[in-house]
């Protein structure tokens, strides 16, 4: 190799190895900053208490029950609607209800409050409160039951919900339901309200 390319090859390897030596030494300003966050959600828990409303013997056309259950939010979130679902099964005794339901013979009032002079403020049979939507439950039963209450159930609050149930007696032979029983059972949904700027 001659001399004049060594030289420049010395050159180049000189000249990388300040500037390699250059970029590991430039020095800058520097700050940081730092945050925590945390995110602990509410609660919903709805409970009916007494758990069994009502247990009846010796039921005979024309009698009459009423009862009362507090629904209560135990939880930390305001409950804003409260869905009810019915269900229920028939003993048939004797077997000869032909079909027909005894459900449509139990009528079952929704009276506003023990303090107000008990106003029926929706009745209907268990047959058809089986069979109605969600919505029109709201409307018919919650929506005037909350509306002295801001239309919720608050965290940490309770409220007395009165009922009253009727074996309607209708002037015709009832004899085929002597014996029958009637399983009810109310679920209760409670929902939260719409999400809020916090």
């Amino acid at each position: 190799m001659s001399l004049k390319k060594k030289l420049g090859l010395g050159a180049a390897s000189a000249a990388l190895g300040l500037a390699l030596i250059g970029g590991g030494t430039y020095a800058y300003f520097n700050d940081t900053a730092q945050t925590t966050s945390k995110f602990a959600n509410g609660t919903l828990d709805l409970n009916a208490n007494p758990s069994t409303i009502i247990d009846v013997k010796d039921l005979k056309p024309g009698d009459w029950m009423n009862r009362s259950f507090k629904l209560e939010n135990k939880g930390s979130l305001d409950i804003a609607k409260i869905l009810l679902k019915t269900d229920y099964s028939v003993i048939d005794a004797k077997g000869d209800n032909a079909g027909e339901d005894f459900g449509k013979h139990i009528r079952v009032n929704f009276l506003l409050n023990g303090d107000k002079g008990d106003d029926v403020i929706f009745w209907t049979t268990l047959d058809k409160l089986k069979t109605m939507t969600p919505d029109a439950i709201e409307n018919s039963i919650w929506i005037p039951w909350l509306e002295e209450r801001g239309g919720k159930l608050a965290a940490g609050t309770s409220d007395t919900l009165y009922v009253q149930y009727e074996f309607v007696e209708n002037g015709l032979d009832q004899n085929k339901f002597q014996g029958d029983s009637l399983n009810l059972t109310w679920t209760f949904d409670g929902k939260q309200g719409a999400g809020v700027e916090r």
